[in-house]
């Protein structure tokens, strides 16, 4: 089923549906539905802003929500943060997955359990949930950006602000972490439509905006005639901004981001960044917890809800309807 028709199922116009879905049966004061959420991390405008999303889609519908979260991205933190909320018994865990690969296992438990899981913006596997074959199938939906089209988006825009031509690269997280790797691969696919802009080679910074940067002035050392970057998370794209202003290099060398905080307005009016790629995780949480509500309510649900993005730029932030995607810090 596709999301659109998820949305006009549950009647639910955003994150700012305020009655529960007709077509869902509202559970009983007796049985509430507990469904729990799992950022990535907590310290991030990305995932406050979906938990608000959550919270609006459990306000409408009368559910419980749990909220729970390390304060960095570390799969050792995550795995036992996951661990105490199974012990809870909810009906349902919402999960942004740290690592594609490590947090099967884990995950497992909580499914074994009669836990119904769901992946938010990252997943598990191979993010293909619900066909019958492998160890990682088992997530009812995956409620996501499309990271590949953002990564492909961010390409187009950058291409265009260097004049189609020159030297490029990704500023990524590390191997593993299924969107960034999305995103990676969806700018240097769209890139190869560019004969004259030559990619270079990724650099990984394991989501250390210090690495980053200096990551950035070690490659235009290597390569002065460097045209833009594409951060491919927030502190990426935050870490090599502040590289190219050591560098003294702002605006002359395009920066491309990805993710949406309050902070960024003023970088994209002064021209630290050309543009930035913002997702919208509000939806992600609101359209994550109805998923969940639907399911654990005995109602069908599609395995797959993708959503949108919008590209913010120093010309059009202003716009209410380009900045009303900004992330929220609190």
């Amino acid at each position: 089923m596709e999301r659109r028709s998820f949305v006009k199922m549950l009647g639910a116009a955003g994150v700012a549906a305020v009655a529960a879905p007709a077509v869902i049966r509202k559970a009983s004061a007796q049985d509430k539905p507990t469904i729990a959420l799992i950022p990535g991390l907590t310290a991030d405008g990305f995932y406050v802003t979906m938990h608000h999303g959550a919270e609006a889609a459990a306000k409408a519908v009368g559910a419980e929500l749990i909220y729970q979260g390390a304060a960095e991205w570390n799969v050792s933190l995550q795995v036992p943060i996951l661990e105490a909320v199974i012990a809870k018994k909810p009906n349902a865990i919402m999960i942004a997955p740290t690592d594609k690969q490590q947090l099967i296992a884990p995950l497992k438990k909580a499914h074994d359990a009669g836990i119904a899981v769901i992946c938010v913006d990252t997943f598990i596997g191979n993010g293909v949930f619900q066909t019958g074959s492998g160890d990682a199938d088992f997530p009812i939906s995956y409620i996501a950006s499309d990271n590949l089209l953002g990564g492909r988006m961010a390409a187009r825009a950058l291409a265009k602000a260097i004049g189609e031509k020159g030297k490029v690269y990704v500023s990524n997280v590390k191997p593993g972490v299924s969107t960034t790797d999305q995103r990676e691969e969806g700018f240097k696919e769209e890139m190869k439509n560019y004969k004259d802009i030559e990619v270079l080679e990724t650099q990984f910074n394991d989501d250390d905006a210090n690495k980053a940067a200096a990551q950035f002035q070690a490659v235009l050392g290597r390569a002065p005639d460097l045209a833009g970057v594409f951060g491919a998370n927030l502190f990426s794209a935050g870490g090599t901004a502040n590289g190219a202003k050591q560098a003294g290099v702002t605006g002359k060398v395009k920066l491309a981001g990805f993710d949406a905080p309050e902070s960024i307005v003023p970088q994209l009016k002064d021209g630290t960044f050309e543009l930035t790629i913002a997702q919208h995780p509000a939806e992600i949480g609101y359209f994550g917890f109805i998923a969940a509500y639907a399911h654990v309510t005995d109602n069908p649900v599609p395995t797959a809800i993708g959503t949108g993005f919008t590209v913010m730029t120093g010309a059009n932030i202003d716009d209410p309807n380009v900045s009303r995607f900004l992330y929220k810090s609190s």
